[in-house]
């Protein structure tokens, strides 16, 4: 398992959070903690990746800053 928090710009508010949480809800993703400018998430790398979990936040309209 893998742990890793993701900085995210343009998030403002609760839906903000809910968006991000929706598409995060489509990935097998062990646990996910969403709150403003960040997401904190475990995951298990034979099922998912950095790369997906970057991708559902951007899916969601947000930026996710390395």
């Amino acid at each position: 398992m893998t742990t890793k928090e993701f900085t995210i710009e343009g998030m403002s508010c609760m839906h903000c959070i809910k968006a991000v949480e929706i598409e995060l809800a489509k990935l097998n993703l062990v646990n996910s903690k969403v709150s403003i400018g960040k997401a904190e998430v475990t995951f298990d790398e034979s099922i998912s990746s950095e790369d997906l979990i970057k991708n559902a936040i951007e899916e969601a309209g947000y930026k996710v800053i390395i």
